[in-house]
């Protein structure tokens, strides 16, 4: 796509079910084996009472969104910023969803608010992102 394709206000979202044994194997790969993530008993006893998904697996979503959907194939991210909001656990649905804020066509740059929101449509992680077309 080129520059011209965008405007402001352009939408695209992803919903996906975060499994136990994507959890496990994302925390294998990025050596985050924190047991929050993966000790059902100490998870239990936390303060969140079970096994949360690492914030930055759910924020892979937003990530797939971009490479997938909007602005697609070939964008380059140059900044991501997440603030997480509420824990995810194992086996919620979440919905990525970014959104154009501004078009930089001098730069072919792309401005973003995201977001992920689970079932109940309350916001887990919200931020922004900058990707070049």
């Amino acid at each position: 796509m080129r520059i011209d394709d965008f405007y402001v206000g352009q939408t695209a979202s992803l919903k996906k079910v975060f499994l136990t044994e994507e959890v496990e194997a994302f925390a294998e790969m990025s050596l985050d084996c924190n047991p929050i993530h993966i000790d059902l008993d100490y998870a239990e006893h936390s303060l969140f009472g079970a096994r949360i998904v690492h914030g930055f697996l759910v924020g892979s979503l937003i990530s797939a969104v971009f490479g997938t959907q909007l602005p697609g194939e070939g964008a380059i991210y140059l900044h991501q910023e997440m603030n997480f909001r509420k824990p995810v656990f194992h086996g919620e649905e979440i919905t990525a969803t970014v959104v154009v804020t501004n078009v930089r066509k001098d730069k072919s740059i792309l401005y973003f608010d995201t977001k992920c929101e689970n079932a109940k449509r309350e916001v887990v992680i919200e931020g922004k992102a900058v990707l070049k077309v």
